[in-house]
């Protein structure tokens, strides 16, 4: 299991850090392509660590557990889905506007009027939102990709309580 964790860590790594970053400086207003590379790196490197110190599969299961969810119906997956977004998309939208930020900071000679608040907040949103929709709609993509290559079936009660009695 600590391989299809890790595996699952790896894949929702690299994928929330390219959307997160292409939609960041997309929206940013100033897209330039070193600017996505250095985004995407440095995400993806702060993502994979989360995925590594933070066991995602038990704190979902907690959370099913104490809210009394089954795996596999929507509310579970809503569950599973605002917990991931929850732990890595303010850490890595903090990461990549702090990273923009310190850029412009640095291009205008310290010029830059702008309040990193102003910056953050209304990315934190549209990236909180984004992340929501790409993890609900690539996580479970993913989990069947991983188990499948380790000969595995989706465990349909392997997390949370199974079925209610």
């Amino acid at each position: 299991m600590k391989k299809i964790g890790r595996s699952m860590s790896i894949k929702m790594g690299i994928t929330m850090s390219f959307c997160l970053s292409l939609i960041g400086t997309l929206t940013s207003g100033h897209f330039s392509i070193p600017g996505f590379l250095l985004s995407f790196v440095a995400s993806t490197v702060l993502s994979l660590i989360i995925g590594f110190i933070v066991p995602m599969s038990k704190l979902s299961t907690m959370c099913l557990n104490s809210l009394n969810l089954q795996l596999g119906t929507i509310p579970a997956r809503l569950v599973q889905t605002a917990v991931s977004d929850i732990i890595y998309t303010p850490i890595m939208t903090l990461a990549m506007v702090g990273l923009a930020y310190y850029m412009a900071k640095k291009q205008s000679g310290g010029m830059m009027q702008v309040p990193f608040l102003s910056m953050f907040i209304p990315s934190l949103i549209i990236c909180l939102v984004a992340g929501f929709v790409i993890i609900f709609i690539i996580e479970p993509i993913f989990l069947k990709q991983t188990l499948k290559k380790d000969g595995m079936e989706h465990p349909v009660g392997g997390l949370g309580r199974g079925p209610r009695s």
